[in-house]
């Protein structure tokens, strides 16, 4: 078994708590369902947003979610490039598996699409 990281991203709208909270889970979920994985799989997931979401921490959805609880998070702000994507949330889930990198799925939502096109979801 290997340690695995599933990345993802998304972005929202407006810099409010429900927003961020609401992407959060519907980019996890998308992550969850397209790797079949299940929280006791998960070693940790790393959470950054870019400076311009300061509304809330995207982890507090994450932690809400059954099963969730002792999942160890992180948040963190983005590195903070000149012309870089706004109103970012990323993920780096590590996961414990037998999959190759080649069957891990990378989910990239809204616009972070343009972020990875070749891995983003059509």
């Amino acid at each position: 078994m290997s340690v695995r990281g599933i990345r993802g991203a998304i972005t929202v709208d407006a810099n409010e708590e429900q927003p961020i909270l609401t992407a959060t889970i519907e980019m996890l979920n998308a992550i969850v369902a397209d790797n079949e994985i299940v929280p006791d799989d998960i070693c940790s997931v790393f959470v950054t947003v870019t400076s311009d979401l300061d509304e809330t921490f995207p982890a507090r959805a994450i932690r809400q979610m059954k099963g969730w609880e002792l999942v160890p998070l992180m948040c963190a702000l983005e590195v903070p490039v000149k012309g870089s994507l706004e109103r970012c949330i990323r993920l780096m889930v590590l996961i414990n598996t037998d999959k190759t990198q080649a069957e891990i799925r990378h989910v990239y939502l809204s616009g972070a699409k343009a972020l990875r096109p070749d891995l983003s979801k059509a």
